[in-house]
């Protein structure tokens, strides 16, 4: 798992066009990953201090909606911890 982190971070890193993606609303990065024609797109959602249940709950929520209503699938979420914290999972959407 850590491996595919890895990859994750430095394959959006070496495209500097969609790097940015990590550092919008969910919305935004939705609309923006739909009009440039990506097949996937990964985000960065944050596991607030103290919401990390309801909080980051909500907000993985309202990612998923926002990149449905532009026609992708969730495809992978996977939680990012340090140093035993939760600090928030890296989501990866597709187009079928």
């Amino acid at each position: 798992m850590r491996i595919l982190l890895l990859a994750l971070l430095l394959a959006t890193t070496a495209v500097p066009a969609h790097a940015g993606l990590f550092d919008k609303k969910p919305e935004d990065a939705a609309r923006e990953a739909a009009e440039t024609g990506m097949a996937a797109a990964t985000i960065w959602v944050d596991a607030s201090w103290g919401f990390r249940n309801q909080g980051a709950a909500n907000d993985l929520s309202k990612a998923h909606q926002a990149f449905a209503r532009h026609g992708y699938k969730v495809v992978s979420v996977e939680p990012y911890i340090e140093n035993n914290d939760l600090q928030g999972f890296f989501v990866t959407y597709q187009k079928p």
